[in-house]
């Protein structure tokens, strides 16, 4: 599948399927696409599919999905509040 998104290889979707999960009305679906977004993509990949806002607001919803990524961004978003960048 040639428009698959190179950090699903191990599900058939499509890009558009991928945004439209990511946009799912019920949070607990969409959590879950986040969190494979987040724990798999590239950051610089992160930022095609969400905005920081969209992470800021769903972070509840989707932190028990980010596995072995979650001290990453726990890492970014306290820098990125320290630094004054965030509201704290």
């Amino acid at each position: 599948m040639s428009d698959r998104p190179y950090f699903l290889w191990d599900v058939d979707i499509t890009d558009g399927e991928f945004r439209e999960r990511l946009k799912h009305p019920d949070p607990r679906i969409r959590a879950q696409w986040q969190g494979v977004l987040l724990r798999e993509a590239r950051l610089d990949e992160v930022w095609k599919y969400l905005s920081l806002a969209e992470i800021l607001e769903d972070w509840p919803n989707f932190y028990k999905h980010l596995g072995r990524r979650r001290s990453f961004w726990d890492f970014l978003i306290k820098g990125w509040r320290e630094d004054g960048l965030l509201a704290a």
